[in-house]
């Protein structure tokens, strides 16, 4: 499969404390703090937990303060991105045929931030795509080589961020292809009627240790170790090393499988 590229980075900081993993995980939903192209919120429209550096009382940022946010750069959409429509939280399946993706559970909560006027605000209404690969590496509705083919719609899908600008998905632990780390693609957009106004689009990427414990388990075992790493990825290497630290997902364990939550704070006027 063809390489993406990323786009020049810029800085940002990751503050989420272990603490908070374990309690997002309690709730169904766990882990990592990524921001937009523009700016991010770590400290403010969370849900069921606040984010702190572990050592310190949580603040929340009030309307006469600026608050906590992170600056980053969006990375490529790469090249399978397919705009399929499908509005659903659980992605795992084919809706063609009812098949699920079999994989280790991931549970993913989006809390999307609109940064203005010294604070930040839940953006409402937002589209927001997730895409992946299965455990076998393989992109569905994608005609290259070594993909599905035409047809066939499992691991992808779009939630529209409710009042608290929060957008959930049920999915799996991506496998890996030739070239590539492991990773997820995400993509913001805001709508006028049918006229895009906004669209921000980036990856995150997985501790090395993680998934190896993943990968080890069926049906990625039978694909054997994976070819390229976080530190060998040219996408994760464009990214400097605060960056790195923030697009990584931080991960608690869940009932089943395991969950993250990523904030993202977008200024779109």
């Amino acid at each position: 499969m063809s390489n993406d590229r990323s786009r020049t980075p810029s800085v940002l900081r990751n503050n989420l404390s272990r603490r908070d993993l374990l309690g997002f995980a309690a709730r169904g939903a766990a882990s990592v703090v990524v921001s937009s192209s523009l700016v991010a919120c770590a400290t403010d429209g969370l849900t069921g937990a606040t984010v702190d550096t572990g050592t310190s009382t949580p603040t929340t940022p009030s309307t006469t303060t600026t608050p906590s946010c992170v600056l980053t750069a969006a990375l490529t959409e790469g090249p399978y991105f397919v705009d399929e429509k499908l509005n659903r939280s659980d992605i795992r399946a084919d809706p063609a045929t009812g098949v699920l993706s079999q994989g280790v559970p991931l549970s993913l909560q989006f809390n999307v931030q609109r940064v203005g006027n010294n604070a930040c605000t839940p953006l409402t209404g937002a589209y927001l795509d997730v895409w992946h690969c299965d455990a076998a590496g393989v992109y569905s509705d994608v005609t290259a080589a070594g993909n599905a083919g035409g047809g066939r719609k499992f691991l992808r899908g779009y939630q529209i961020t409710d009042a608290d600008g929060i957008a959930r998905f049920q999915t799996i632990y991506p496998g890996w292809y030739t070239g590539r780390a492991v990773h997820v693609h995400f993509k913001l957009r805001l709508f006028a009627g049918t006229t895009k106004t906004y669209e921000f689009t980036s990856q995150f990427f997985f501790d090395e240790t993680l998934t190896d414990t993943v990968h080890a388990q069926a049906p990625y075992s039978s694909k054997g170790r994976r070819n390229t790493l976080n530190s060998t990825d040219g996408i994760y290497n464009g990214l400097s090393a605060a960056a790195k630290a923030a697009l990584t997902l931080q991960t608690a364990q869940a009932a089943s499988g395991y969950a993250g939550i990523i904030s993202l704070g977008v200024n779109v006027g």
